[in-house]
């Protein structure tokens, strides 16, 4: 989870879907061919140079000696599934301008709630769009996922925090950008690594589990850079309930509105939240309207917002099983990861605690992961929204080792 204007330095990519084919190359070797693209548009080009200077002005202490090649920026839509129906979804894709064998990097983003803060909606001088260019610079395929219900699925309320929706989303964005890739003669190697910030945090792991218990032909997954992500919803849950006021309620709105409509459940928001909140809710999520403008029609404090039998009664209640049930079944601590996996979260974290990716760490620990795959880094310090910068700094040099 996570929002503000910071978000904006958060990389993004992500994959899944779409018909695959399997010819030969004339080495002999596999040629796979996706097929669920839909439509590319070519929306601007930077110089290796420009995003050095961009990147040295901002002070994001990154190697922009790295940076060599020159990027041209396409806003994509392509084929994915929401509910067990087709639709059309859309991301950016940035590809370098070389002729040499490259790398694909998927970031996912932060938590946003209005359709003008989709990747896709950039504007031609947007931070993010830049900071996203920069990525691809150094070698990289750069893909960044709007997620449905933001671009070219906006109608649909974007299914926040529900995993099958969220990796689904990413992996065919990744099948999207292998084909135009491969329609753009940029010769992809098959490497993806996969990163993302609070939500995206979140995403990143949703879509690396997809990936490790459901191969894609034609990638190999080779490290994964979630950060400050709330994998443990269940924890979050309980760690909301504990407080008495937090910074940012319409989390809570969000999950329980995606929820609901995701999962068709008949029960009435008034279930959870009190009103006149429960009435309000809905027509807040319009896409109009930004997390913080949201922030500002709910209640901070979490007695006057959360309906009070459920705040005192969520684990007693089997009243309210289904709804224990969706947090653990859209929580990440119940696998074991095989790749390697580097994660990273600020310790003065209070909006997506520290401690929830302390106790998914240790969950997935207890499950058999190797520390030699898994590793959890602290960042010392560091708050949700402080830690952004600090988290593309310590990721980004681990990610040019594997070039």
């Amino acid at each position: 989870m996570t929002m503000k204007k910071n978000y904006l330095l958060s990389f993004l990519f992500i994959l899944l879907l779409g018909i695959t084919s399997c010819q030969k190359d004339d080495d002999g070797g596999p040629s796979v061919k996706y097929t669920n693209l839909t439509e590319a548009t070519s929306f601007l080009s930077r110089s290796a140079g420009e995003l050095k200077t961009f990147v040295a002005v901002a002070g994001i202490d990154i190697p922009t000696d790295r940076f060599i090649y020159n990027v041209d920026i396409y806003k994509i839509t392509y084929e994915t599934t929401y509910k067990g129906q087709t639709i059309t979804a859309s991301g950016v894709v940035i590809l370098p301008d070389t002729e040499e064998k490259v790398s694909m990097i998927s970031f996912q983003h932060g938590t946003i709630a209005s359709h003008a803060e989709a990747p896709s909606a950039s504007s031609l001088q947007s931070t993010s769009l830049i900071l996203y260019a920069a990525m691809a610079s150094p070698g990289f395929i750069t893909v960044v996922p709007d997620f449905i219900g933001f671009g070219a699925s906006k109608e649909l309320l974007h299914p926040y925090y529900v995993k099958e929706a969220t990796a689904t989303a990413v992996v065919d964005a990744l099948k999207a950008a292998h084909q135009l890739a491969q329609e753009k003669n940029v010769n992809f190697n098959s490497n993806l690594f996969l990163a993302g910030y609070s939500q995206g945090g979140y995403a990143t792991m949703a879509a690396q589990q997809s990936i490790e218990n459901d191969p894609l032909p034609g990638f190999d997954l080779k490290a994964s850079f979630p950060s400050s992500g709330g994998y443990d919803v269940k924890g979050m849950q309980e760690y909301f309930f504990g407080l008495e006021t937090y910074d940012n309620p319409f989390f809570l709105a969000y999950v329980a509105l995606a929820y609901q409509t995701y999962y068709d459940w008949t029960e009435p928001l008034s279930n959870f939240f009190n009103e006149p909140y429960a009435a309000e809710i809905p027509a807040l999520f319009d896409g109009s309207k930004s997390g913080g403008q949201i922030n500002e029609e709910l209640s901070y404090t979490i007695s006057e917002l959360v309906q009070p039998d459920l705040l005192e009664n969520i684990d007693t209640n089997p009243d309210y099983q289904y709804l224990v049930d969706g947090f653990n079944d859209n929580g990440l601590t119940d696998w074991t990861p095989t790749t390697k996996t580097y994660m990273f979260h600020g310790t003065a974290d209070v909006t997506v605690p520290y401690q929830n990716s302390v106790d998914s760490y240790n969950k997935l620990i207890e499950n058999g992961t190797p520390t030699s795959v898994l590793t959890l880094t602290p960042l010392e310090g560091f708050t949700h929204y402080t830690g952004v910068v600090p988290y593309v700094e310590a990721f980004v040099p681990l990610l040019l080792e594997y070039q």
